[in-house]
């Protein structure tokens, strides 16, 4: 168990595309899972991209029960998903207020869609298929962005809608 250092907004590593897992036992996936759950829940995150702590390959980590940094969102399943793949439902979009691991203190409202499906497979080959809305569907997209190299300031729309948290919302 390790909490590992989270690259930050500047890193290039963050820009750069992640590779599939081909090969379950090519890492050390179960201690990369348990680092990367470590690192997610000191740091107070809603999940946690393998790039964002350096290792390039596609494995994001989501879910809680309770959320201090998102007050108000509903929980979301605790899941280990390998090479996902996102599909829209539907054409709505909704806006929301993100933040990132990689990008602390600061907020902004970006627009995902509101609904999605998504697939992959967990660290022991199972399938995962799942039909999900609401901050479920946001975390995920989010997660996934970064197997991407995409931070979600590259999504704002409108940067009135994008500061510190501190200022955003004062205590």
């Amino acid at each position: 168990m390790a909490i590992k250092e989270i690259l930050k907004m500047g890193d290039p590593r963050l820009l750069e595309k992640s590779k599939p897992l081909k090969d379950l036992n090519a890492v050390d996936l179960d201690q990369l899972i348990q680092d990367m759950i470590d690192t997610m829940e000191a740091n107070d995150g809603a999940g946690l991209a393998a790039p964002q702590i350096g290792i390039n390959i596609q494995l994001v980590i989501f879910g809680f029960k309770k959320n201090d940094r998102y007050p108000d969102a509903e929980e979301v399943p605790f899941t280990v998903l390998i090479n996902p793949k996102i599909t829209p439902i539907g054409d709505q979009i909704e806006d929301g207020w993100e933040g990132c691991l990689s990008v602390p203190g600061l907020r902004g409202v970006v627009p995902r869609y509101k609904k999605i499906s998504y697939q992959g497979i967990d660290q022991y080959g199972k399938k995962i298929e799942r039909k999900v809305d609401g901050f479920h569907a946001r975390v995920v997209q989010h997660e996934c962005d970064h197997l991407f190299g995409i931070l979600y300031p590259m999504r704002i729309k409108d940067f009135t809608k994008f500061g510190f948290h501190e200022v955003l919302f004062p205590d």
